[in-house]
């Protein structure tokens, strides 16, 4: 049985945007993220990228540019992440779909794959959505928000993925 840190990408991986992030040029990795990324990894757990991509669904980037995103994140953070799960669709664009979080299908599918253990096992993510996904499948959560909020939906909340990563790191 493995550990995984489960992330979402867009507000966690990278600095957000009101617009939709698939230009490598407009992908930015915040401060932290590479060193959370390698202090996860040397604790053993598996990261997995697990993100919404409705983009995809409406027509503004293809598959290939999400893909070209990750793996400019893998070049820039030493290829430590073990795989991305991504939804293309959007319920209003073209289907509705278990693997768009908050379904959690994408997560179900790669515990499944890994062999994954909820119970040591986490979701890090900036959207309600995450966190309810998290919990269907049996994982603790972190929410990045910059105002600290604890409620019943999340077991964490931290500013960015560093501090997420310590509060992970803290129950390990």
């Amino acid at each position: 049985m493995s550990k995984c840190v489960f992330l979402d990408r867009d507000g966690v991986l990278n600095e957000d945007r009101t617009d939709y992030v698939y230009r490598v040029e407009d992908f930015i990795i915040p401060d932290g993220v590479p060193e959370a990324l390698r202090l996860l990894k040397d604790a053993g757990y598996l990261l997995i990228v697990i993100t919404n991509q409705a983009g995809i669904a409406k027509g503004l980037y293809t598959r290939d540019d999400v893909m070209a995103c990750y793996n400019y994140l893998q070049e820039q953070c030493g290829q430590v992440i073990d795989d991305i799960y991504y939804c293309p669709h959007h319920p209003k664009y073209d289907t509705e779909s278990l693997t768009r979080k908050p379904g959690s299908l994408l997560l179900e599918k790669a515990m499944a794959k890994y062999n994954i253990t909820p119970d040591e096992s986490w979701m890090i993510g900036d959207a309600l959505r995450d966190m309810q996904a998290g919990k269907r499948v049996g994982v603790r959560t972190v929410r990045i928000a910059h105002e600290p909020e604890l409620s019943a939906e999340c077991d964490g909340s931290a500013p960015n993925l560093l501090e997420a990563s310590r509060i992970v790191l803290g129950y390990a």
